[in-house]
């Protein structure tokens, strides 16, 4: 066996060894990041911007459509709605149970219950992803805010993201879920919304849902990159242990 021969087998090996890496990573990393989800900061007592992140996930249909429920049990009197091009915006109110009185000693007597976005054109087509983004407040003092999602696609399929996380394990369909920070001076932290048999409901365990699919897709990355060293390592020994390319 020529010198060429061995050289040309660990390349290959080597190349096999990066496959599996990026194998494990797409993996674990794409159920983890192929959400409906929310990102922001939202801390009790103001005001935030909430944004949603929006892929589609089929191969044929465009995503035309997303309705973003508000909790119930920790109520948002105020959402405004970032101008969009191709795509309208409506704002759902509904009344309050109990009246309350804001900062300037107005009474307020209704409550966003939902935000719906439709594509005025295209849609966003398959295999790419859109942004949504509210301001919205007062804050409810409160661990988590959790905002069930219906997606509509052009063929008529609804997917809805309304699945509450228990413990560790994220669900098929988790509801875009964001974390409230403490006013200062606050100690709610400690604090969470009580359970609701209704969608917009806040588990205690909510708040990790998006967190934890973030540590899968780390972990599935950092796996992916220890394999890969580990293979190059085992070649790299093996050169050294036969230079003149011998079996």
């Amino acid at each position: 066996m020529t010198t060429a021969q061995p050289r040309r087998r660990r390349l290959g090996m080597l190349a096999a060894a990066a496959a599996a890496a990026v194998a494990i990573v797409v993996a674990v990393a794409a159920p983890a990041s192929a959400h409906v989800r929310v990102d922001g900061n939202p801390t009790a007592g103001g005001y935030a911007v909430l944004t949603f992140r929006v892929p589609t996930e089929s191969d044929t249909a465009s995503t035309t459509k997303l309705t973003v429920t508000f909790p119930k049990d920790a109520p948002i009197i105020s959402v405004l709605t970032q101008p969009k091009s191709g795509w309208t915006a409506h704002v759902t109110t509904a009344s309050l149970p109990k009246p309350e009185t804001d900062d300037d000693g107005d009474k307020i007597t209704t409550y966003v219950t939902s935000v719906t976005w439709t594509a005025t054109g295209p849609g966003i087509p398959p295999g790419e992803f859109d942004t949504f983004a509210v301001t919205a407040g007062p804050i409810p003092k409160v661990d988590a805010l959790v905002f069930p999602a219906a997606q509509t696609y052009s063929n008529g399929t609804v997917v809805d993201w309304d699945q509450i996380a228990e413990g560790a394990t994220v669900p098929d369909h988790p509801a875009p879920t964001v974390a409230v920070a403490a006013a200062a001076g606050d100690g709610h932290g400690s604090a969470s919304a009580s359970p609701s048999s209704d969608a917009g409901g806040v588990d205690a365990n909510a708040s990790s849902a998006s967190g934890v699919g973030i540590g899968l897709g780390a972990a599935g990355l950092g796996a992916g990159i220890l394999g890969l060293l580990l293979a190059i390592v085992a070649l790299v020994r093996g050169n050294r242990a036969n230079p003149n390319g011998s079996e």
